[in-house]
């Protein structure tokens, strides 16, 4: 690959940066599983070997006297099949698919699933680097910095919309302050030792701000810990203001070394059991973040290259990207407006990890974005022409 970033004072490549990240391995590691048929039951097989909670395989059919042994797969052999799988040529729904794998597995509470172990297996990992090339073609987005139109998402039915935080200071001030009084009573009920059977509080973000993406399907489909949502609506928004690109590990450590907040006691238990590592941790003082900057944006090479991985930040601490997503942005003011801009395709739906399609579109005054005075007043309070989009359950919107 032509295109290259620097990083720790030496040339890497967009393929190499890709495979730093568990996210970015499980892409590459999904893709070619999803196109090649052997290297998908090699990796299964594997992957159930080498997960730690595999849960229970059932086989039909055959006597109960039957003994089957269950296939078995070297980390050399899944290279080997990796290495010599036939790619075909890039398509967007292949690339779809793999990217909502991805971010659907990451785990932030528990250890990495067996795919996820088997694309860190180094003989894995290096026989990625074809697919990596092959995925990055297909990818223009893979590197694109924020844009001004952008699209939020209200998971709610519309009698009960209000996505918008009216007050971005007044949260991130009540946000901050529950951080620091969970840190004290984590500090004070919990066990130091990592290995304790004990979860809480994962993010790194606050998740009561706005956050946008630059496209509708990357917003309803590209969702980590998704609840399973039926319904959404869509909201176009228009952004401007001082916005800080995140597009590596680096660039969020700096984030955390320059606006610290300790939450080694809160987060200990969760991000041991993700990184493996026991720590002293960091996310950024978010409340201070906002004195500088009006948004931040995760790029999705960003993304895939560093969420669900430790980053260090010197030898004492380190951090987890946790609870965000690829080519997103969070506001921190209320730099973020409404626009008038309309969503295309009427009836577009896409075939892969949840169809969803548009259903209705509800008119409402092109105005500053703000939550409804009451449940019902959903027409006077949105962004024009909102789409709102349903499961392919059968059932409307």
């Amino acid at each position: 690959m032509a295109e290259a970033v620097r990083q720790a004072g030496f040339t890497m490549t967009i393929a190499d940066e890709l495979l730093l990240g568990p996210r970015g391995r499980r892409l590459c590691l999904a893709y070619v599983a999803n196109t090649d048929e052997e290297t998908r039951s090699a990796v299964f097989w594997l992957a159930h070997e080498l997960d730690p909670n595999p849960g229970t395989l059932f086989r039909f059919g055959g006597s109960e006297s039957d003994v089957v042994e269950d296939p078995a797969f070297t980390e050399a052999e899944v290279a080997e099949l990796i290495r010599h799988a036939d790619l075909p040529s890039i398509s967007e729904e292949a690339v779809r698919e793999a990217m909502c794998e991805t971010v659907d597995r990451a785990r932030y509470w528990q250890e990495p699933d067996g795919e996820d172990a088997v694309a860190a297996l180094p003989a894995v990992r290096e026989s990625l680097l074809v697919v990596a090339d092959h995925l990055i073609g297909g990818m223009p987005a893979l590197t694109a910095p924020f844009t001004t139109a952008q699209w939020a998402i209200d998971w709610r039915v519309a009698s009960d919309s209000a996505p918008i935080e009216p007050s971005p200071a007044a949260a991130l001030a009540k946000w901050t302050s529950a951080q620091r009084e969970d840190e004290k009573r984590s500090a004070r009920e919990r066990p130091s030792d990592p290995h304790a059977n004990w979860s809480g509080t994962w993010w790194s973000v606050p998740q009561q701000l706005l956050t946008t993406r630059a496209e509708v399907m990357d917003a309803l489909q590209l969702v980590e810990d998704s609840l399973g949502w039926e319904v959404a609506t869509v909201i176009p928004v228009h952004g401007a203001g001082r916005v800080l690109e995140i597009v590596s590990a680096d660039g969020w450590a700096a984030l955390c070394r320059e606006y610290p907040m300790e939450v080694t006691a809160s987060r200990r238990h969760d991000w041991f059991r993700v990184t493996g590592h026991d720590r002293r941790w960091l996310i950024p003082d978010w409340e201070r973040v906002a004195q500088r900057w009006d948004a931040v944006h995760l790029t999705t090479l960003g993304y895939l290259s560093a969420a669900t991985r430790l980053i260090d930040i010197d030898g004492e601490y380190a951090t987890v990207i946790a609870g965000w997503g690829p080519d997103s942005t969070i506001w921190l003011t209320d730099a973020a407006c409404g626009t008038s801009r309309v969503c295309s395709g009427s009836n577009s739906t896409v075939r892969t990890c949840g169809c969803w399609t548009r259903t209705a579109v509800l008119e409402a005054e092109d105005r500053r974005l703000r939550p409804p005075a009451r449940n019902d007043a959903f027409r006077d309070t949105r962004a024009m022409r909102q789409p709102r989009y349903s499961r392919a359950t059968g059932r409307q919107g």
